[in-house]
């Protein structure tokens, strides 16, 4: 996904560049933000779920040891998630930014 997301957004910074936007590119850039915005709320989710084990399995090494290991499992896995969700997050907002740019060009271009 993390490679899907840069790829899209280089390619409209791209055509922004150029001021080489229709008003299809548009109607498509709402329809992605969309897509990743669910994306970002099953990850938000999963991070959550992640955090509320990894805590869960942290209280049950009071009882034995050995849920040591579960729990360093799941904290490495959930330091992975927070990563991941954070780019996912700073890049969907980005694209609200392009959105915005994209409907400024679309008004100079009109007149």
């Amino acid at each position: 996904m993390k490679d899907y997301v840069y790829k899209y957004i280089d390619e409209i910074d791209k055509k922004l560049e150029k001021k080489e936007i229709t008003k299809e590119d548009i109607d498509e850039h709402l329809i992605k933000i969309q897509f990743f915005q669910h994306e970002r709320l099953i990850h938000l989710l999963v991070t959550l779920f992640y955090a509320i084990y990894t805590i869960a399995f942290g209280v049950l090494m009071c009882i034995s040891w050995l849920f040591a290991i579960i729990f360093l499992i799941l904290m490495i896995v959930l330091l992975f998630y927070i990563v991941h969700y954070f780019r996912l997050e700073n890049k969907t907002q980005y694209m609200y930014i392009q959105y915005d740019r994209m409907k400024e060009y679309d008004k100079s271009r009109k007149h």
